[in-house]
Protein backbone atom coordinates (compact mmCIF):
# COMPACT_ATOMS: atom_id res chain seq x y z
CA UNK A 1 0.00 0.00 0.00
CA UNK A 2 1.49 3.16 -0.86
CA UNK A 3 1.03 6.67 1.16
CA UNK A 4 0.75 9.92 1.01
CA UNK A 5 3.70 12.05 2.41
CA UNK A 6 3.02 13.03 6.06
CA UNK A 7 2.41 16.18 5.20
CA UNK A 8 -1.03 14.94 4.51
CA UNK A 9 -2.02 13.83 7.86
CA UNK A 10 -3.60 17.02 8.86
CA UNK A 11 -5.36 17.38 6.12
CA UNK A 12 -6.99 14.14 5.69
CA UNK A 13 -7.71 13.80 9.50
CA UNK A 14 -9.73 16.88 8.88
CA UNK A 15 -11.42 15.71 5.91
CA UNK A 16 -12.68 13.13 7.99
CA UNK A 17 -13.72 15.61 10.99
CA UNK A 18 -11.50 13.55 13.15
CA UNK A 19 -9.42 15.26 16.18
CA UNK A 20 -5.92 14.88 16.72
CA UNK A 21 -7.33 13.08 20.03
CA UNK A 22 -9.46 10.53 18.43
CA UNK A 23 -6.69 9.88 15.84
CA UNK A 24 -4.38 9.15 19.16
CA UNK A 25 -6.99 7.03 21.15
CA UNK A 26 -7.39 4.93 18.34
CA UNK A 27 -3.99 4.94 16.73
CA UNK A 28 -1.92 4.52 19.75
CA UNK A 29 0.06 7.52 19.13
CA UNK A 30 0.38 10.22 21.43
CA UNK A 31 -1.76 13.27 20.23
CA UNK A 32 1.04 15.97 21.23
CA UNK A 33 3.44 13.58 18.59
CA UNK A 34 0.43 13.71 15.34
CA UNK A 35 0.13 17.58 16.37
CA UNK A 36 4.65 17.70 15.71
CA UNK A 37 4.38 15.48 12.55
CA UNK A 38 1.59 17.75 10.83
CA UNK A 39 3.25 21.18 11.87
CA UNK A 40 6.64 19.48 10.56
CA UNK A 41 8.34 19.56 13.83
CA UNK A 42 9.47 16.16 13.54
CA UNK A 43 10.31 13.98 10.71
CA UNK A 44 7.98 10.53 12.03
CA UNK A 45 9.11 6.80 11.61
CA UNK A 46 7.96 5.11 8.91
CA UNK A 47 6.33 3.01 11.43
CA UNK A 48 4.27 5.44 12.62
CA UNK A 49 3.40 7.09 9.19
CA UNK A 50 2.19 3.71 7.86
CA UNK A 51 0.33 3.22 11.87
CA UNK A 52 -1.21 6.87 11.57
CA UNK A 53 -2.77 6.15 7.76
CA UNK A 54 -4.02 2.66 8.43
CA UNK A 55 -5.88 4.25 11.59
CA UNK A 56 -7.03 7.11 9.24
CA UNK A 57 -8.66 4.46 6.79
CA UNK A 58 -10.08 2.45 9.24
CA UNK A 59 -11.47 5.29 11.05
CA UNK A 60 -13.02 6.44 7.40
CA UNK A 61 -14.29 2.78 6.72
CA UNK A 62 -15.54 2.98 10.19
CA UNK A 63 -18.08 5.40 8.73
CA UNK A 64 -17.04 8.29 10.40
CA UNK A 65 -18.03 10.76 7.91
CA UNK A 66 -18.89 10.74 4.16
CA UNK A 67 -16.21 13.21 2.39
CA UNK A 68 -17.80 15.86 -0.06
CA UNK A 69 -16.25 17.74 -2.89
CA UNK A 70 -15.90 20.83 -0.36
CA UNK A 71 -13.49 18.41 1.40
CA UNK A 72 -11.14 17.89 -1.79
CA UNK A 73 -11.53 20.42 -3.96
CA UNK A 74 -8.86 23.08 -4.91
CA UNK A 75 -10.11 26.22 -3.26
CA UNK A 76 -7.96 28.42 -5.97
CA UNK A 77 -10.19 28.30 -8.83
CA UNK A 78 -8.04 30.23 -11.94
CA UNK A 79 -10.93 30.54 -14.30
CA UNK A 80 -11.07 32.80 -18.09
CA UNK A 81 -14.12 34.90 -19.10
CA UNK A 82 -15.60 33.83 -22.17
CA UNK A 83 -14.87 36.96 -23.90
CA UNK A 84 -11.37 37.11 -23.38
CA UNK A 85 -8.70 36.07 -26.29
CA UNK A 86 -7.43 32.68 -26.77
CA UNK A 87 -3.66 34.18 -26.10
CA UNK A 88 -4.83 35.47 -22.33
CA UNK A 89 -6.16 32.18 -21.85
CA UNK A 90 -2.54 30.48 -23.16
CA UNK A 91 -1.01 32.37 -20.66
CA UNK A 92 -2.61 31.90 -17.92
CA UNK A 93 -2.30 28.30 -18.54
CA UNK A 94 1.14 28.29 -18.30
CA UNK A 95 1.85 30.83 -15.77
CA UNK A 96 0.04 28.92 -13.41
CA UNK A 97 0.23 25.12 -14.57
CA UNK A 98 -2.87 24.51 -15.45
CA UNK A 99 -3.69 22.68 -18.80
CA UNK A 100 -7.64 23.66 -17.99
CA UNK A 101 -9.80 25.97 -17.32
CA UNK A 102 -13.55 26.68 -16.23
CA UNK A 103 -14.89 29.36 -18.57
CA UNK A 104 -17.11 31.55 -17.44
CA UNK A 105 -19.60 34.36 -18.47
CA UNK A 106 -19.48 36.72 -15.31
CA UNK A 107 -20.22 34.48 -12.16
CA UNK A 108 -21.63 31.54 -14.69
CA UNK A 109 -19.95 28.60 -15.99
CA UNK A 110 -20.03 28.48 -19.83
CA UNK A 111 -17.50 26.49 -20.81
CA UNK A 112 -13.84 25.20 -20.94
CA UNK A 113 -10.79 25.64 -22.32
CA UNK A 114 -7.67 23.31 -22.58
CA UNK A 115 -4.33 23.12 -23.73
CA UNK A 116 -5.35 19.77 -25.38
CA UNK A 117 -8.36 21.54 -27.23
CA UNK A 118 -6.19 24.18 -28.63
CA UNK A 119 -3.76 21.45 -30.04
CA UNK A 120 -6.91 19.67 -31.96
CA UNK A 121 -7.93 23.13 -33.55
CA UNK A 122 -4.15 23.04 -34.32
CA UNK A 123 -3.98 19.35 -35.46
CA UNK A 124 -7.28 20.35 -37.69
CA UNK A 125 -5.63 23.32 -39.38
CA UNK A 126 -5.99 26.46 -37.32
CA UNK A 127 -2.85 28.82 -37.33
CA UNK A 128 -1.54 30.25 -34.30
CA UNK A 129 -2.47 33.78 -35.87
CA UNK A 130 -5.79 32.57 -36.25
CA UNK A 131 -6.18 31.08 -32.87
CA UNK A 132 -4.15 33.95 -29.99
CA UNK A 133 -6.54 36.46 -31.23
CA UNK A 134 -9.87 34.34 -31.01
CA UNK A 135 -11.91 34.54 -28.36
CA UNK A 136 -12.51 32.09 -26.06
CA UNK A 137 -16.54 31.65 -26.12
CA UNK A 138 -15.25 30.43 -30.16
CA UNK A 139 -13.42 27.75 -29.11
CA UNK A 140 -14.28 26.74 -26.02
CA UNK A 141 -15.55 23.20 -25.14
CA UNK A 142 -18.32 22.06 -22.82
CA UNK A 143 -18.79 23.55 -19.43
CA UNK A 144 -17.36 20.99 -16.64
CA UNK A 145 -20.43 19.82 -14.20
CA UNK A 146 -21.11 21.55 -11.30
CA UNK A 147 -21.76 19.92 -7.73
CA UNK A 148 -22.77 21.46 -4.50
CA UNK A 149 -20.23 21.93 -1.82
CA UNK A 150 -21.84 18.76 0.08
CA UNK A 151 -22.12 16.27 -2.56
CA UNK A 152 -20.46 13.20 -1.69
CA UNK A 153 -17.00 12.05 -3.20
CA UNK A 154 -18.64 9.06 -4.55
CA UNK A 155 -20.82 11.00 -6.84
CA UNK A 156 -17.77 13.31 -7.84
CA UNK A 157 -15.77 10.42 -8.45
CA UNK A 158 -18.66 8.63 -10.91
CA UNK A 159 -18.54 12.14 -13.06
CA UNK A 160 -15.01 12.62 -13.68
CA UNK A 161 -14.99 9.34 -15.60
CA UNK A 162 -17.00 11.35 -18.19
CA UNK A 163 -15.10 14.73 -17.79
CA UNK A 164 -11.64 16.00 -16.32
CA UNK A 165 -12.42 18.07 -13.79
CA UNK A 166 -15.62 19.29 -11.44
CA UNK A 167 -16.52 22.67 -10.14
CA UNK A 168 -17.65 23.01 -6.63
CA UNK A 169 -20.19 25.56 -5.85
CA UNK A 170 -22.20 27.36 -2.61
CA UNK A 171 -24.99 28.81 -3.15
CA UNK A 172 -24.36 29.21 -6.79
CA UNK A 173 -21.47 30.81 -6.51
CA UNK A 174 -17.66 28.32 -7.40
CA UNK A 175 -15.82 27.81 -4.61
CA UNK A 176 -13.85 24.83 -5.46
CA UNK A 177 -12.50 22.87 -8.71
CA UNK A 178 -11.77 18.71 -8.20
CA UNK A 179 -8.97 17.55 -10.99
CA UNK A 180 -7.59 14.56 -11.44
CA UNK A 181 -5.21 15.63 -9.34
CA UNK A 182 -7.22 16.59 -6.48
CA UNK A 183 -8.51 13.14 -6.52
CA UNK A 184 -5.50 11.19 -6.59
CA UNK A 185 -4.76 12.88 -3.06
CA UNK A 186 -7.13 10.34 -1.79
CA UNK A 187 -5.25 7.38 -2.46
Amino acid sequence: MKFPSASEIRKIRKTLDITQTELAHESGISQSTIAKIERGRIAASYDTVVTLFETLERMHHDGRRDITASDVASKDVVTIQSTAKVHIATELMRTTGFSQLPVLAGDTPVGSVSERGIFDLLRKGKTMEELKDAIVSNIMDESFPVVTENTSITSVTTMMSDCNAVLVAKKGKIIGVITNADMLKLV
